[in-house]
């Protein structure tokens, strides 16, 4: 099934070979299309394709090309409109567009994820757990007439994220263009989506009445740890559960009451060893599990693991380098992360790949680093080797054909050559000297003052 144009690229890249693949799969521009006109409330597609528009922006987004406008300059002999066209297809990009775009990746991924028998394991069996988290998207450059008298940083827009941590994908995003909005504007949204048997984690700043009894009239339940703010009344004595690798843990009953209504919650407290960032020396978790289903350790252990998503965020932001600060517009900006988190959950394809063929264990120890690293350094070219017409038969495979061949790629990974590099604890930084500003030192001279 794999031409034999790809062998040289296989035996040397394979994992370039497996993006472009993923990418064809997921960027089908039928399905793009399609799923483009059943979003859509304004936009139209005349001359210009909503397909055209994410296959330029994908280039941009993972840095293959430097700017939009260098991106249209390569294609301007393909696409039929002009760059200021493009520029205003991306400005008035509704935002249920760009969400949809990340759940149609997910719907995609998650059945090759279970032709591949690549799921994780779960947090806690007979609960979808889902991980919600906010991200407000980083300043942007002044390009915009309106941003060039201020200093203060222009914010695009806020991202709320749901990640499910057994098929290692981002499923679902809610957007607002408000860069100063609070994430809590995005949780009656966010319960629309609830469904029965969910379980659903988060930090402190979800933590309000509304969501929380919003959650259990859905028939979910939840790990959220609470805020300073939220009312609730204590019941009966806090009790020691043990201790987990962070703390003593110990837990209480603790009834809530929002619009008439009353939903006691069991409180888990953990007694750090070590104080938060915030020099908190205690956390506060509020969850609706029986206690059958989880104990207070495991609790406290579900809210610890919640740091994954965070993971997820800084590998789209730093390490696949996929966050375009060029975009002032906040749609435009909102556009470019939803297409980022739809390569985050490629590269959560390659890896649940890797994870079939080579173990979860080994893969895990690869860094994300050096794996992005092969794929820019040799997407330019391979793509001038094997133009994109090349890929057109990947774009129609089955989740089991894409997962086979995928595992027949995945076999070419030498898994030693991306492994993470281990570093030993930090040393803290020692003083410095008074700022002196436009100061400066001779590096030499201060080498030449070193003891011998």
């Amino acid at each position: 099934m794999i031409p034999a144009a790809f062998k040289p690229f296989l035996e040397q890249t394979p994992l370039c070979v497996m993006t472009r693949m993923t990418l064809e799969s997921l960027f089908q521009p039928e399905r793009l299309d399609a799923l483009f006109r059943d979003t859509t409330h304004k936009q139209y597609e005349k001359e210009l394709l909503f397909s055209q528009v994410v296959e330029l922006m994908m280039s941009v987004v993972l840095r293959v090309d430097a700017s939009v406008h260098a991106a249209y300059r390569k294609r301007a002999g393909l696409l039929p409109v002009s760059d200021q066209a493009i520029y205003d297809k991306l400005r008035c990009m509704e935002l249920p567009v760009s969400a949809a775009l990340v759940a149609d990746s997910a719907a995609r991924v998650g059945p090759v994820v279970d032709a591949l028998g690549a799921r994780l394991a779960p947090w806690l069996p007979g609960y979808r757990v889902k991980v919600l988290d906010g991200n407000h998207l980083s300043a942007t450059q002044r390009r915009l007439q309106v941003l060039r008298p201020t200093w203060e940083a222009p914010l695009p827009g806020t991202v709320l994220a749901v990640y499910e941590p057994e098929r290692d994908l981002v499923t679902q995003v809610f957007l607002t263009p408000d860069g100063h909005a609070q994430e809590r504007s995005l949780l009656n949204a966010v319960l629309e989506s609830v469904r029965d048997r969910d379980l659903w984690i988060a930090d402190r700043n979800f933590c309000t009445l509304g969501f929380l009894f919003g959650l259990a009239q859905a028939g979910a339940t939840f790990v959220i740890r609470q805020h300073g703010n939220l009312p609730g009344r204590l019941l009966g004595k806090r009790r020691a559960r043990g201790r987990t690798a962070t703390g003593r843990v110990y837990e209480q009953a603790m009834a809530l009451t929002h619009a008439g209504a009353t939903l006691q919650v069991r409180r888990v407290t953990v007694v750090l060893d070590q104080p938060t960032r915030d020099g908190d020396p205690e956390i506060h978790i509020a969850t609706h599990l029986p206690e059958r289903s989880a104990g207070a350790a495991l609790v406290a252990e579900l809210y610890r693991k919640r740091w994954t998503i965070e993971n997820r965020f800084y590998e789209v932001t730093q390490t696949l380098d996929c966050e375009p600060n060029t975009l002032g517009y906040p749609k435009a900006a909102l556009f470019a992360f939803c297409l980022a988190l739809v390569a985050s959950n490629a590269v959560a394809l390659l890896k649940a790949s890797l994870h079939a063929v080579h173990g979860e264990q080994v893969v895990a120890e690869m860094s994300s680093y050096y794996m992005a690293a092969e794929v820019r350094q040799t997407y330019v070219g391979m793509m001038v080797a094997l133009p994109p017409e090349t890929w057109s038969e990947f774009q129609t495979l089955s989740a089991s054909q894409l997962a086979r061949v995928l595992r027949q790629m995945a076999e070419h990974v030498k898994p030693a050559g991306y492994r993470k590099a281990h570093r030993g604890p930090k040393k803290p930084p020692p003083p410095r000297d008074k700022c002196k500003n436009g100061g400066h030192v001779s590096t030499q001279r201060l080498l030449d003052k070193r003891p011998k």
